[in-house]
């Protein structure tokens, strides 16, 4: 079994309060919650989403995952992997403009 490497960050209290009270509706640790939060925002940043968008797209996404597989994942892990996954075969930016195309329709 492989281990994972941690380092030690310090960030502002007011972001780790923020981010325990998140946490505890989703059952994460604070540390998997800053992480979440950590991919999410690379994933934006990489499509060049807007937090909405990429948020919407998101919640669709794993919902219709849900769904298929009616499974949640494990772990924060494997979700960040499915993320991950989703990213790299384009399914996730595809499903994110299909998103937006709709709101934008139906706001028209």
């Amino acid at each position: 079994m492989a281990q994972t490497a941690f380092a030690s960050v310090k960030l502002p209290n007011t972001l780790v309060e923020q981010a325990r009270q998140a946490a505890q509706p989703m059952r994460r640790s604070v540390a998997s919650q800053i992480e979440y939060w950590a991919t999410l925002g690379q994933i934006v940043e990489h499509t060049g989403l807007s937090v909405q968008e990429a948020r919407t797209a998101i919640e669709q996404y794993e919902a219709a995952a849900e769904r298929s597989s009616a499974t949640a994942p494990a772990s924060v892990d494997a979700l960040t992997a499915r993320l991950l996954a989703a990213q790299a075969r384009g399914s996730l930016a595809e499903r994110v403009r299909e998103v937006v195309q709709g709101n934008q329709a139906r706001t028209a």
